[in-house]
């Protein structure tokens, strides 16, 4: 994809000479809760480049972080951390590590937004050796079950001047809300930016209980994400800077994981990692790019165009796998 031929002060700063994506890379689902009694000051948030109480500078500024204006070039996400069971009255257990990555494009668009292009893989990892798997020793049902990874292709989403809707998963999901200014909930602590978003969403299942017993949560999918960053201010205020690199933690719950064939038992998943953006895939572990490279070339590059719908992990389990025989289903005919 060519880059616009503009120069990069141009780039930052021009309202709608741009032209103009989460997404755990992944869009913002709710709207700032920084109270009215906040501490920080306008003066704070206006001390280089970027003016962060305006629509149109978040704007810029988030799509520095999840993105690059230089439209040639590729951001990379990655995540790393812990997964573990949820259940009534018992105390959390770590269950597998899980490691991924994802690749984004910016877009933009001749309205002034940007569209985000990405995909991304997660692996689940063993705990002892941290090896890959591809089979599991599941320990609340005595199976051993076969490991699905994270492919989602493509998530996309734009980057607006107004707060995106929530994510509708093919339909799934039909939250609504009224369009407010896109002002994120910046904290400046000494030389750093703190920022946080997160999303909240219950929802129809896309693997209902009928269909697929022994993967389905139940009628309704309930899923919550929080991201946590952590930005160098002098970069983030630098409008020479086409991308920022960013540092924080990613959590999420989620019912079961559909591999782990739970049938709808009792309690939930939650994933706690590090996550980070970055401009060379270098950075990426060796092993996660040599295992995608062999395994899922395509996720090595972003998309180029936008495609509709985008999926999460979970509704794409149905469009890639098949639902695993009832426990009480008879065998099938050899013959």
């Amino acid at each position: 994809m060519k880059s616009l031929n503009l120069s990069r002060r141009q780039m930052m700063l021009s309202t709608g000479g741009l032209g103009m994506a989460a997404g755990a890379s992944l869009a913002i689902g709710t709207a700032p809760a920084q109270a009215a009694g906040s501490r920080v000051t306008p003066e704070a948030l206006t001390a280089g480049d970027f003016d962060l109480t305006t629509a149109k500078d978040n704007k810029l500024t988030y799509a520095r972080m999840l993105g690059n204006l230089d439209t040639s070039k590729t951001k990379y996400g990655w995540y790393s951390g812990l997964v573990m069971s949820v259940q009534d009255n018992k105390k959390l257990e770590n269950l597998f590590m899980m490691e991924g990555f994802s690749c984004a494009r910016l877009v933009p668009q001749e309205d002034g937004t940007f569209q985000k292009l990405l995909r991304e893989v997660g692996y689940y990892k063993d705990l002892k050796t941290g090896e890959i798997m591809e089979e599991w020793d599941n320990p609340f049902n005595g199976e051993r079950v076969r490991v699905v990874p994270i492919a989602n292709d493509p998530f996309n989403h734009y980057i607006r001047e107004t707060y995106p809707e929530p994510p509708s998963y093919g339909g799934l999901n039909q939250e609504k809300r009224e369009p407010i200014p896109f002002i994120l909930p910046w904290i400046p602590r000494g030389d750093v930016m703190n920022m946080d978003n997160h999303i909240h969403l219950l929802y129809p299942s896309a693997m209902q209980p009928d269909e697929w017993p022994r993967e389905s949560p139940g009628p309704m999918t309930r899923v919550t994400e929080h991201f946590m960053y952590q930005i160098d201010m002098a970069e983030l205020q630098n409008a020479e800077n086409t991308s920022v690199k960013t540092r924080g933690t990613w959590s999420r719950t989620t019912p079961w994981l559909p591999w782990m064939l739970m049938d709808q038992a009792p309690g939930h998943i939650l994933y706690q990692c590090f996550m980070g953006s970055t401009d060379n895939i270098e950075d990426i572990s060796e092993d996660i790019l040599e295992y995608t490279q062999k395994n899922y070339p395509i996720y090595m590059e972003a998309p180029d165009t936008w495609v509709d719908p985008s999926y999460s992990s979970l509704e794409n389990y149905i469009r890639q796998q098949e639902p695993a025989p009832r426990k009480d289903a008879p065998p099938a005919d050899a013959g």
